[in-house]
């Protein structure tokens, strides 16, 4: 029996496209993934919850959507930035069961049962409330687009590290600032605690 080529499909959806089944002589519809057509029977597992800033959101998303994508398109929490794509900047870093995760490549389907944390609802953790202030009394923002993940990433640090040293901060504050802040941004996880 021949394998089936829809069933293992890549993840990544392009473009809609209408052709002819070579199994079926019934022309279906389908999604272009890379040299590979998906149809809708390839979608069945698109139901998760994913529990986002203490709520629990019924989604119906492709497993491997990236996490990013979830929370700004379906939950329409946009306080998470896309950056590069690769986890590279950190723009998009989101606490997940408390560890800075980079959402741009987290498949949603891997953090289903966890509790994920956005920068909206930061200050509801004590530690984040503190960065935060800490933040604003250095003026640490300039253009203010990686703030986001460089708020998640600092809280993540002081809850883990309340004292951590110069070098703590280093390893840990790994995420890209276009304007270059960095020397601003090492005196919230010094003084935010």
């Amino acid at each position: 029996m021949m394998p089936d080529p829809l069933m293992n499909a890549a993840h990544h959806t392009y473009r809609s496209v209408t052709i002819a089944d070579p199994r079926d002589p019934i022309t279906f519809k389908g999604i272009i993934c890379g040299t590979t057509i998906r149809t809708p029977r390839d979608y069945q597992e698109r139901h998760m919850q994913l529990t986002v800033n203490g709520t629990t959101h019924e989604v119906d998303v492709d497993p491997d959507t990236p996490l990013l994508w979830v929370i700004r398109e379906e939950l329409g929490l946009t306080g998470t930035k896309y950056g590069c794509g690769v986890a590279a900047c950190g723009a998009c870093t989101v606490l997940v069961d408390g560890e800075p995760t980079r959402s741009c490549v987290t498949p949603a389907e891997v953090v289903a049962g966890q509790t994920i944390t956005t920068i909206e609802t930061v200050e509801e953790i004590e530690t984040g409330r503190r960065v935060v202030q800490a933040w604003v009394d250095q003026q640490v923002p300039q253009c203010g687009y990686c703030q986001s993940g460089q708020v998640l990433a600092a809280t993540a640090l002081l809850t883990s590290n309340p004292e951590p040293t110069d070098q703590d901060i280093d390893d840990s504050m790994t995420n890209l600032c276009r304007c270059g802040t960095y020397n601003k941004m090492s005196y919230p996880p010094k003084f935010g605690h």
